[in-house]
């Protein structure tokens, strides 16, 4: 995707309802894509958009254009995972310049949670669980409660490059350790995923892009317009 499209797509979530941002949205789709089960955009869109309240687009022109960009930047993730490439977290810059990662790992928890009980398994891994160190401190680095918090004292900029070139690392490295899960789970539903650099214009009597099944009128549709 190009930087007009990502400003595209920020333009729009930050329009539509109690969506999450860019960083937000890069950190949950990196989780969903590289963790153990196959999640179809049907469950996950309303988590980007808010589950709690009806998306309201001006158009269904912008509903079709916020789909295919949104599916045009999952597909560039599985795409950097599938092939080995350095995958790279999409981080916002503050007004200082600096990009804190704590958004990216707060959306990867969020993506963690849609499948808990899976990743319950890299959790209780004691070879492997280390992989989600970089993540929980980013993710804790604000948290409320003080004991959930990774460090006493604020994160230093070395330490930051650090914990975000680790959180990095282990996307590569989670997205290995489930592949044969992934696969297998596929195979049992059935499911066969196909990824497009981009996505077509859908009539409302043809099937959602979003791999629902359902025709475009009666699921991703549905969201309100002005």
């Amino acid at each position: 995707m190009t930087n007009a499209e990502f400003d595209k797509l920020a333009e729009i979530l930050q329009r539509v309802g109690d969506a999450m941002n860019l960083e937000t949205l890069d950190g949950f789709f990196a989780a969903l894509i590289c963790g153990p089960d196959n999640v179809l955009p049907s469950e996950y869109l309303p988590e980007i958009w808010g589950a709690d309240n009806e998306p309201i687009f001006e158009t269904k022109l912008i509903l079709h254009e916020f789909i295919s960009l949104v599916t045009r930047h999952w597909n560039a993730i599985c795409h950097t995972l599938q092939s080995s490439d350095v995958y790279l977290p999409l981080l916002l810059d503050d007004e200082n310049g600096v990009a804190h990662g704590n958004d990216w790992a707060n959306g990867f928890m969020r993506g963690m949670e849609m499948r808990r009980d899976a990743w319950a398994v890299l959790m209780d891994d004691e070879e492997h669980a280390g992989s989600l160190i970089p993540i929980f401190a980013l993710a804790h680095e604000h948290n409320p409660d003080p004991e959930m918090r990774p460090y006493n004292e604020p994160i230093s900029a070395e330490m930051r490059e650090k914990l975000i070139v680790g959180a990095a690392a282990a996307v590569a490295a989670i997205y290995a350790y489930f592949e044969a899960e992934r696969t297998l789970g596929a195979r049992q539903s059935g499911t066969v995923t196909t990824f497009r650099r981009d996505a077509a214009k859908v009539g409302r009597n043809e099937p959602c892009p979003c791999g629902s099944g359902k025709k475009f009128k009666h699921c991703c549709a549905r969201a309100t317009f002005h």
